[in-house]
């Protein structure tokens, strides 16, 4: 009859690697899940602040079409004047 710990011992140390290779597939799996939830809230967050510019940058053109036109009468005024 052969020795316990000849059987015993291979079959461990194939349960612990096995044990070590699924845990790094478990680990890197979750790291990239969070990878992929942190990446969706940046580029949420960059949309936001994207719609943000563009309505500040209609409201600045709309006060500089404002700003022409008065610009404009007032060039028609001291012309009318001078």
């Amino acid at each position: 009859m052969k020795d316990v710990g000849s059987v015993v011992i291979p079959i461990a140390v194939i349960l612990i690697l096995g044990g070590a290779i699924t845990g790094s597939f478990v680990a890197y799996f979750r790291f990239e899940r969070h990878r992929t939830e942190t990446l969706a809230r940046e580029l949420e967050r960059f949309r936001s602040i994207a719609q943000e510019s563009v309505q500040q940058q209609k409201e600045t053109q709309t006060r500089l079409a404002e700003l022409s036109e008065r610009v404009a009468a007032v060039e028609g005024l001291l012309r009318d004047i001078g």
